[in-house]
């Protein structure tokens, strides 16, 4: 009997945090799944439209970057844009990457493959703005990362977003 009793404890211990896990597990994978990736899509270009494209050669497109409670976010500055959205960029545009929030330094990054010129990851700060030119269509993921300097817990965070660029004589749907 004591032998049977100990066999079910253990059991107890043992596998059922280990069932436990998996399920989790299997639930954020599920979750995660359903997360829809721009860039995934077969055509990325089509869900770009006046709200979400910065278009004018003669005017910088100016993406804002921050450390928020829970992340870093990049908003462009559109009517209504929303942080870490899809940003759809026209050929031939200056980008200019900054931060409106006070003592904050940013990095964006596009790895490998960057659609700007220069390429490589882009640097910047409160005090100091970066201006890319878009170069290469294409779909891109990137992460963004933000300090806040004044912070004492919690100084930095990340968060991830997607940039299309379009070719220069494309027009964005209305």
């Amino acid at each position: 009997m004591n032998i049977q009793r100990s066999v079910v404890i253990w059991c107890r211990v043992l596998v059922l945090p280990v069932l436990l896990q998996v399920g989790i597990s299997s639930a954020q994978d599920h979750r995660h799944s359903k997360r829809t990736h721009i860039c995934a899509e077969p055509t990325p270009q089509a869900m770009c439209n006046a709200s979400n494209t910065c278009e004018s050669p003669s005017a910088p497109c100016r993406i804002d970057v921050k450390r928020t409670d829970y992340g870093a976010s990049a908003t462009p500055a559109l009517p209504g844009a929303k942080s870490n959205a899809p940003i759809c960029v026209k050929a031939g545009t200056i980008v200019t990457w900054h931060s409106a929030s006070k003592n904050t330094g940013f990095t964006v990054d596009f790895g490998p493959s960057s659609p700007f010129d220069p390429a490589g990851a882009i640097i910047g700060g409160s005090d100091r703005s970066v201006s890319v030119t878009a170069k290469k269509e294409g779909c891109y993921k990137y992460s963004v990362g933000a300090c806040d300097t004044d912070a004492i817990y919690g100084m930095c965070a990340e968060g991830t977003a997607e940039l299309i660029l379009i070719g220069a004589g494309t027009q964005a749907p209305q």
